[in-house]
């Protein structure tokens, strides 16, 4: 076998592989010999592979499951196919013998491929794996559909439904409407909008009977419009049911069947209807005067089209709402809009001469408030009689400069494109000369020429290291490399089979033997396959002199370094033409007109079914939202670019939502005319759709208050057949054990011993039990039931109110282990269980009691007889407690002092991760109340809080990275960054000193003098006069030597975590910054 058919040997084998890969993924068929046989049915075209497993699978009698379907119908998400380029019509048979057809074949595979994969990063087999599966998708359309989260049910259980604080609301999924609420949130979210929809006043006559069917339709949508947006503004419900809205709007489109809405139709059409239901108000309004649409003057805006027709110049001035943009073909948003300004060739409109040639160019002359970008991620196949969707990868950024694409820009921005045409030219021509150099050869396989170079090099300075195929080689040696070769000395079978025959002598065998030898060859098939003696282990020219090596290598070495330097050149001139694109709009004349991203709409899926998301920017928060039906949760910009951008999965964005950076009332929250405060809540709606809301909310409350009343009345039944059990129980057991002493009645616990009474019942800490299982209730689960079995096992006596005893006393004997135990700071058992707070703070005993009974009668135990008999009992026996036994003003003392250890640590975990990842002002806030708090705790005990030292190290350190930072700013000089440096130091830094101050620390002491000695170096400088100005204001504040704190931020919000969680983040930043480092100050 040659060498090139050893290589193309291996190509097709590896190529087998990968379309065995490929399709094994695509059909989810793991039968290696089934996947094969598809593969040789179909002469390797993966398309008919498909349709002949497709065709197997269905002869088998089951029935797929729908979500089974869903799930292994599509490709992985991290690795999803595009659809855009067009089918490679061509055929290669590969089944042929003749090699140079092979090779040719192979080349322009290879060529097709790598021209593929450059321009899209995707290759040909991923291509035709996509349009599979597009094919699949739409013969087995109603097999798509999501019905496990289209329609959602309910959870009956009120408290699963209740809205957290001010979290925003989400939308039901009322039958394949995500379309609706991605649009509807995202609109939400411009408060200026949302104020138009929430103030809107039907026109007067409404009143009356509509006189058209828009009137008829426009107005009832948009009061169910304004109610929905009020339950999003005032709703104590996790999430609204937007049916009525959604309901009109499906009329309109006069569909039968529950199917995924194109959502471009969908957001054209809700604006035309609200801008209908605005103009209406408007004239009425406005009578005799041309009125005002507010949805016209927010969300549309005017381009002018200058172009040539047929050799005649024109001009036209055309209005936009949503300005659709072609995806196919383009990397990033530029690009796309760059095509989209420019149609037809457009020569003539720059030249004197007046040609024949048409085309056009846009230029927007007004730019609305709201700026939307339509991706057309669709396209027609011909071939395939449907739609496909586009999967390929488009970047946008968070920051959009229009500037280039101004009317009042035309001329500049012409010159800048024309500059761009040249640069990319001259670009192209560096990279067709670098790709010499990097794929150099003429046959199918190519290598970089300064490798090939130096594989030379190497195999000229090659030794030949030759090897025998015998032990020994024949000294004389013929000429010409022949050799004369000893045989083996044969084995004891062959001496056997040659021994001399009766009555000759050994002389004589001898001698004939050794003449056989000679005359007869002996053929052996192993020696005789071995590689002559002569050939090198590795390729080694056979003879070349000194003088030819030293030559060749000079030569070779000085030519691979002319190569790597022309590649160098190469890449460098190529990098700094690309630098010089990428910064010829970046000049601040260019950067006049920014528009920020405020909401990505995201379509996951193919074209004929799919789901759709958003992705909405909080300029309060400064965190990116991801509004997914009745799920918001927050995002990052990461998360948004990875489903987003495309060609990695099937998800992507089809519409961009930019606004105005330079009109903040978008986005600014309304404030009370007389007291200046923020509106929140009911205070933003107007009096009819605040009683609106007030009324639902009601019926919210009601329902809550009927659940309780609900699950009371449950609770009392089973403790009423518990008692009635234990009683029957008892009876019989004291009818049978005449000895037995032991009473009916429960008994109330101890840790040591059982003392009976009666008592009053009393609620029972948050944390110990909830009315759901949450992640602190489940963990305390795990530990109660872990003593019940182990009680079990150890205890001969079965009855509940035995095993609960014993059960107690093996909790309290693990957590008391834990309290004694010596541990490192960064394992502190106090967060995962108050008992080990208690013990160490020595908590009152009848304390320690109560809340071990407490966990053993959480509700959340009631999963099998045995642990729900043991918790009755427990809930009995709170019952059973006296006031005069448990101070209960104590007992809450110490629970409450356990929430604020619980909250301390939070505070100082979240500020010293915030620390350790140098977000300074952030971390401040944390540090000072954990701090304050834990100095509080502290006076209480030892063992009340956390290190003092540690804290107050922590909190210094931070001050003075802040104050370092602010005086780097103001060193720059520049306007925006002084004000930045100046504004820490006034907001974060002035008000914290008196903390450093009042208890006369000395590090404090000292951290201070620094920062103020670091401000007051600037005195003798030399330095502009409103620098001057600015530090002169600023100095008595930062010198001011009282301690009394003026004016101070909130306390950060405490996000709630599981007591597992939180002890975990604790004792991953306690591992890393849990030592005090010396100070050298």
């Amino acid at each position: 076998m040659t060498v090139e058919q050893n290589v193309l040997q291996q190509h097709s084998q590896k190529h087998q592989q990968t379309l065995l890969n490929q399709l094994r993924e695509v059909t989810g068929t793991t039968d290696v010999q089934l996947l094969q046989q598809a593969l040789q049915v179909s002469n390797g075209d993966l398309a008919e592979a498909v349709a002949f497993l497709t065709e197997k699978n269905a002869k088998v009698p089951q029935q797929q499951d729908e979500t089974t379907y869903y799930q292994t119908s599509q490709v992985a998400s991290d690795r999803y196919i595009s659809v855009g380029s067009q089918a490679d019509t061509n055929v290669i048979d590969l089944t042929g013998d003749d090699k140079d057809d092979l090779q040719r074949a192979i080349a322009l595979s290879l060529e097709e491929s790598n021209r593929a994969f450059r321009e899209t990063g995707i290759t040909d087999e991923e291509q035709a794996i996509s349009r599979v599966l597009e094919a699949s998708i739409a013969e087995n359309k109603a097999s798509l559909k999501r019905t496990h989260t289209e329609v959602w049910s309910d959870s009956p259980n009120p408290h699963d439904r209740k809205r957290i604080d001010n979290c925003p609301v989400g939308l039901k999924n009322v039958g394949n409407t995500c379309w609706f609420s991605a649009v509807i949130q995202s609109l939400f979210n411009l408060l200026e909008f949302q104020r138009l929809v929430l103030h809107y006043s039907p026109p007067a006559r409404f009143q009356e009977l509509p006189r058209n069917q828009k009137e008829h339709r426009n107005l009832p949508f948009m009061q169910e419009l304004r109610n929905l947006f009020s339950l999003m503004v005032g709703s104590k419900r996790k999430y609204v049911d937007p049916s009525r809205a959604v309901e009109i709007l499906k009329d309109a489109f006069k569909s039968s069947e529950l199917q995924q809405q194109d959502v471009s139709e969908f957001t054209h059409k809700l604006l035309d209807w609200l801008e209908d239901a605005f103009q209406m108000k408007a004239e009425e309004d406005r009578e005799g005067e041309k009125p005002k649409n507010p949805m016209v003057e927010l969300f549309y805006g005017r381009f002018l089209a200058v172009g040539v027709l047929e050799g005649k110049k024109f001009e036209n001035t055309e209005m936009f709402g949503q300005y659709p943009l072609q995806v196919n073909g383009f990397k990033d948003l530029h690009e796309c809009l760059e095509a989209a300004m420019i149609e037809g060739e457009i020569e003539s409109l720059h030249s004197a001469e007046n040609s024949a040639r048409s085309g056009q160019e846009h230029w927007f002359t007004e730019l609305p408030p709201v700026l939307t970008f339509e991706l057309s991620r669709f396209e027609f196949n011909q071939a395939l009689g449907r739609p496909e969707k586009i999967h390929n990868k488009l970047e946008f950024p968070s920051m959009l400069y229009m500037d280039r694409y101004m009317d009042r820009n035309r001329e500049i921005t012409r010159i800048k494109r024309e500059e761009i045409r040249r640069l990319k030219e001259h670009l192209t021509l560096l990279q067709q000369r670098l790709e010499r150099y990097l794929s150099y050869g003429s046959g199918p396989k190519r290598f970089p020429l300064a490798d090939v170079l130096q594989y030379a090099m190497e195999f000229a300075s090659s030794k030949p290291v030759c090897t025998s195929p015998v032990d020994d080689l024949d000294s004389s040696a013929a000429p010409g490399g022949a050799t004369g070769q000893q045989l083996p000395p044969p084995s004891t079978t062959e001496q056997d089979s040659v021994a001399p025959l009766d009555g000759m002598c050994p002389a004589a065998s001898t001698a004939s033997t050794a003449a056989q030898q000679q005359r007869v060859p002996i053929h052996k098939p192993f020696t005789q396959s071995r590689l002559p003696p002569d050939l090198p282990m590795h390729p080694a020219p056979r003879h070349i002199t000194e003088e030819e090596l030293r030559v060749l290598e000079g030569c070779l070495h000085r030519w691979r370094s002319e190569v790597e330097n022309d590649s160098r050149d190469l890449q460098g001139s190529i990098t700094r033409i690309h630098r010089t694109i990428e910064l010829m709009y970046s000049d601040k004349s260019m950067m006049q007109v920014p528009y920020r991203l405020h909401a990505v709409l995201v379509h996951e899926g193919q074209a004929n079914a799919g789901h759709y998301w958003a992705y909405i920017y909080d300029p309060h928060q400064r965190c990116w939202m991801k509004y997914n039906d009745i799920s918001v949760t927050k995002s990052s910009w990461e998360e948004l670019v990875r489903d987003s951008f495309g060609g990695y999965r099937n998800a992507s964005a089809y519409c961009l939502m930019y606004i105005n950076d330079k009109k903040p009332f978008l986005i600014e929250e309304e404030f009370d005319k007389e007291t200046g405060q923020v509106l929140s809540g009911l205070d933003k709606l107007p009096p009819d759709l605040k009683l609106y809301v007030k009324e639902d909310n009601e019926l919210f409350d009601k329902e809550i208050m009927e659940w309780a009343a609900l699950q009371a009345r449950k609770a009392q039944q089973e403790k009423l057949a518990l008692a009635t059990a234990a009683a029957a129980a008892a009876a019989a057991a004291s009818a049978a054990s005449s000895t037995s002493t032991s009473s009916s009645s429960p008994q109330p616990m101890s840790i040591e011993s059982s003392t009976p009474d009666n008592a009053v019942p009393q609620q029972d800490p948050e944390y110990m039990e909830q009315p759901s299982p949450t992640n602190d209730s489940k963990h305390l689960q795990e530990d109660t039931e872990r003593a019940i079995s182990k009680a079990v096992a150890e205890q001969e006596e079965r009855s509940p109110e035995a095993l609960l005893n014993a059960a107690i006393k093996l909790e309290y004997a693990r957590l008391l282990r834990f309290a004694q135990e010596d541990t490192s700071p960064e394992n502190d058992y106090r967060i995962q269980h108050i008992i080990v707070y208690f013990i160490q703070n020595q908590a009152p005993k009848k304390i320690l009691e109560r809340t071990l009974l407490t966990q053993f009668a959480d509700r959340n135990l009631a999963f099998d007889e045995r642990c729900k008999s043991i918790m009755s009992v427990a809930r009995a026996k709170l019952d059973l407690i006296k006031p005069e036994e448990v101070n209960m003003d104590e007992y809450e003392i110490w629970h409450q002092d356990y929430r604020n250890f619980r909250e301390t640590t939070t505070l100082m975990t979240i500020g010293l991760e915030l620390f350790q990842k140098t977000n300074f002002v952030e971390a401040l806030m944390y540090l000072i109340y954990a701090h304050l708090y834990n100095k509080e705790l502290l006076t209480k005990g030892q063992y009340r809080g956390h290190d003092e030292e540690l804290l107050g190290h922590y909190r210094r350190e931070c001050l003075l990275k802040l104050n370092e930072q602010a005086a780097a700013m103001f060193e720059l000089g520049e306007d925006p960054e002084v004000s930045t440096g100046l504004g820490v130091m006034n907001e974060l830094v002035v008000p914290c000193i008196p903390l450093l101050l009042v208890h006369d620390a000395e590090r404090d002491l000292l951290a201070v003098e620094d920062m103020r000695n670091r401000w007051c170096s600037y005195l003798g400088q030399e330095m502009e006069a409103n620098l001057q100005e600015k530090l002169t204001d600023f100095l008595p504040k930062l010198l001011d030597c009282s301690t009394e704190i003026k004016s101070f931020h909130d306390p950060p919000k405490v996000p709630s975590c599981s007591a597992l969680e939180l002890f975990e983040r604790f004792n991953r930043i306690m591992s890393i910054m849990g030592r005090v480092p010396s100070e050298g100050r």
